[in-house]
């Protein structure tokens, strides 16, 4: 088994849409970022790629190359669940803490866990999505913008494997 922890935070930003965890939840300011700037997609990403040592999403995705601009970054996610399936490892478990002192976002956390779990290709009880606020501390209690932290738990799949 190998664990790994993900990290990522952006910045509001007027004119954007907030896409988090694949969906469009209504909000007045949206994230800002060079692809859609899903947070909660961009920890997840580098929690996988960390639990099977494949570095990080900015070795993939750089974040200045035209080509992912404006991307999708559930499509992104896609594309490191190949990289994870190519390194021989199946989805344990996630568990995902989006730290958001605005929006409110109990009522989508459901479609989000259902998202994820269809682009990983695992049971939807194999993902738990939360939200947290700071109490209005720091930059998340400030509304400035939305953190997430990402902890993905791989099994290998039967079989040998080679390195």
């Amino acid at each position: 088994m190998r664990v790994g922890h993900g990290y990522d935070v952006h910045r509001f930003k007027i004119g954007r849409r907030l896409v988090l965890g694949g969906i469009e939840i209504p909000y007045p300011e949206g994230l800002d970022g060079h692809s859609d700037a899903d947070v909660v997609a961009h920890a997840l990403m580098d929690a996988l790629l960390g639990a099977a040592a494949l570095g990080d999403i900015g070795m993939y995705f750089p974040p200045g190359d035209p080509q992912y601009k404006d991307s999708d970054s559930m499509e992104l996610l896609e594309r490191v669940m190949e990289l994870i399936k190519a390194a021989n490892y199946r989805i344990g478990n996630v568990d995902i803490t989006i730290v958001a002192q605005q929006p409110k976002l109990f009522n989508f956390l459901p479609e989000m866990q259902q998202n994820i779990a269809a682009v990983l290709k695992t049971d939807v009880r194999n993902v738990n999505v939360k939200a947290t606020t700071e109490e209005g501390l720091g930059f998340t209690g400030a509304c400035l913008g939305i953190a997430v932290h990402a902890v993905v738990l791989l099994k290998e799949k039967a079989g040998f494997r080679f390195l």
